[in-house]
């Protein structure tokens, strides 16, 4: 599985996405991923010249190298 975030307009029309807000921002989530994201929390982190969204995911078994790829 895979963290894939994008930026939308409009929300999404159909009735199987859940919304969050934090901060000013929503975040849809699709119903069939909801189970595997439920309790992650997604933090900007800066690290030397290195920047970008840090995915922490209690769910998570394993994680490739880059941290966008994840195991349940």
């Amino acid at each position: 599985m895979a963290y894939t975030l994008e930026y939308v307009d409009t929300p999404p029309v159909a009735e199987d996405y859940l919304s969050y807000e934090s901060h000013g921002v929503t975040v849809w989530v699709d119903g069939k991923s909801h189970v595997y994201v439920d309790g992650m929390t997604v933090d900007w982190k800066r690290q030397g010249l290195n920047e970008g969204f840090d995915f922490m995911n209690e769910k998570e078994a394993a994680r490739c190298g880059c941290g966008e790829s994840f195991t349940v």
